[in-house]
């Protein structure tokens, strides 16, 4: 039986808006991030998607998101957390190179890429294997989003470019082997949908 994972990028957070590193290091959500949430929630309730079970990262950014999308009870797990950026977490962001970051972070006591990309694709396989999880909501990261959808680009209906935007749904569906990125849905789409 095919499953659904419903991936969520956390909402807009004060170190979003003032160009901040926030990997590992966390910033609360501002007025517009937690708007973003309650529309995500919103979003849900209007094309009637419920879930079996809710996970987040354990960071404060994703848990609010979470709270503010459904009020159902969620588990947190450390491997949905963002990238480890090391020593660069809470530095501006023009740090970054523009180019794949690769091995990069790793001088500055940060994760690789594949560290990354790896611990994503570990946690949300064991989550979606699990039983009665045929409908799950996960609220993670825009750089773990993005090396997770990368991952499993081949098998996807569709592809997306960059990171995801704050708040935006990324529905996957999942065989027991394969997940399958189906559709993306941006703040403005869902906008449009509610009025």
């Amino acid at each position: 039986m095919e499953r659904h994972l419903y991936l969520v990028r956390h909402g807009q957070t004060m170190f979003n808006k003032k160009f901040i590193i926030q990997g590992w290091c966390d910033s609360p959500l501002t007025a517009t991030g937690r708007a973003q949430a309650a529309r995500v929630g919103a979003f849900f309730r209007h094309e009637g998607i419920s879930f079996d079970r809710a996970y987040a990262s354990p960071l404060g950014r994703t848990r609010e998101t979470i709270e503010q999308i459904t009020d159902m009870p969620y588990t947190c797990d450390n491997r949905l957390k963002e990238f480890f950026f090391g020593d660069c977490e809470g530095e501006r962001d023009v740090i970054v190179p523009a180019e794949s970051w690769g091995d990069f972070f790793v001088r500055f006591g940060g994760e690789s890429v594949q560290q990354l990309t790896d611990r994503m694709n570990d946690a949300l396989l064991d989550i979606m294997g699990r039983d009665g999880h045929n409908r799950v909501l996960a609220v993670s990261h825009g750089t773990a989003c993005q090396v997770f959808l990368e991952r499993w680009q081949d098998t996807s209906a569709i592809t997306v470019e960059g990171i995801p935007g704050n708040c935006s749904v990324m529905h996957l569906t999942f065989d027991g082997e394969a997940f399958s990125l189906r559709e993306v849905v941006e703040q403005g789409e869902m906008e449009r949908l509610l009025g």
